[in-house]
């Protein structure tokens, strides 16, 4: 793997924990355990680690930076060193300076992990792409969950994300395939 590529977390917040602790129906519930051995990997073969983490503006939500649900999972809590950029949109590029610190560290290709596969981890794969990264979708490593209101279950909303991502924005493997190439 070239030494341009970075692991990047998506909202693996203690929100996402709870709704899987609730029983909202989900896909990939080994995602947080893989998503801490992809980190240890990267962080052993010497690719940065980036942390993104969403924090919503409305005091309500429980991903507001005062609520339970904000604070990093266990498997995507930062060590020293790592960046951290908070977001207050659905993509990682839109609102931080994630781009910016990718151009700086020289980073051509991304690794995308962690939640939700519909929503921020799609717009941040397209975003990457657009920007003219390479991207790498770890689709083991990533959350989905239903969208009851829209009659979609989990797996259908992650098949068709990822099936779209693949088509013209990034690779999509397993983290086996990623871990043989560190």
């Amino acid at each position: 793997m070239d030494s341009k590529t970075a692991l990047v977390i998506i909202d693996m917040q203690m929100e996402m924990q709870h709704r899987i602790e609730a029983g909202r129906p989900h896909i990939h519930p080994d995602a947080p355990a893989t998503i801490a051995t992809l980190a240890d990997a990267f962080r052993r073969n010497q690719r940065p680690v980036i942390h993104i983490r969403h924090a919503a503006a409305d005091p309500a939500s429980p991903l507001h930076p005062d609520a339970p649900g904000y604070p990093p999972m266990a498997c995507a809590v930062e060590r020293p060193g790592e960046a951290v950029f908070v977001k207050r949109s659905s993509s990682a590029f839109a609102t931080t300076g994630l781009e910016a610190h990718l151009r700086r560290q020289g980073i051509t290709h991304i690794h995308v992990v962690g939640a939700v596969a519909g929503f921020c981890v799609n717009s941040t794969v397209r975003a990457a792409a657009d920007l003219g990264f390479g991207v790498t979708v770890v689709r083991d490593a990533v959350v989905g969950f239903d969208l009851p209101s829209a009659g979609l279950e989990a797996g259908v909303i992650f098949d068709v994300t990822m099936g779209l991502l693949a088509a013209d924005f990034a690779e999509v493997v397993g983290s086996e395939a990623v871990l043989a190439r560190l």
